[in-house]
């Protein structure tokens, strides 16, 4: 059974950073292409980030330059670097593996 778990979110204020971590289970995780989505509130899902098994990363322009995707194939864990953080980056993160994702960890920004 497939299973995502992400952790690390928090209050932060404008400027500042913040980790996700995600830790994942039930599928072979070094060869598989992971995203990371948002859901601000009220608002429709939105892609943030992907890696693919081979490391490649692609952003959204909205966070290109302050957010940085990376994987840890030994640990299972996909992680999301969160830097130069706006209020607009408030928002639910969820970490994805096709249609499936996890429950989210919310992110805060806030002054």
């Amino acid at each position: 059974e497939v299973q995502l778990v992400e952790s690390g979110g928090g209050l932060a204020q404008p400027g500042g950073s913040l980790r996700l971590s995600c830790a994942a289970s039930g599928f072979t995780f070094s060869s598989v292409t992971l995203d990371w989505v948002r859901q601000a509130p009220g608002k429709g899902l939105e892609w943030v980030s992907t890696i693919n098994g081979g490391g490649a990363t692609y952003y959204a322009d909205s966070v290109k330059g302050r957010f940085t995707v990376s994987r840890d194939n030994a640990k299972n864990t996909l992680y999301l670097q969160l830097n130069s953080l706006k209020t607009e980056d408030t928002a639910m993160y969820y970490c994805k593996i096709g249609a499936r994702r996890g429950q989210g960890t919310q992110v805060t920004v806030s002054s």
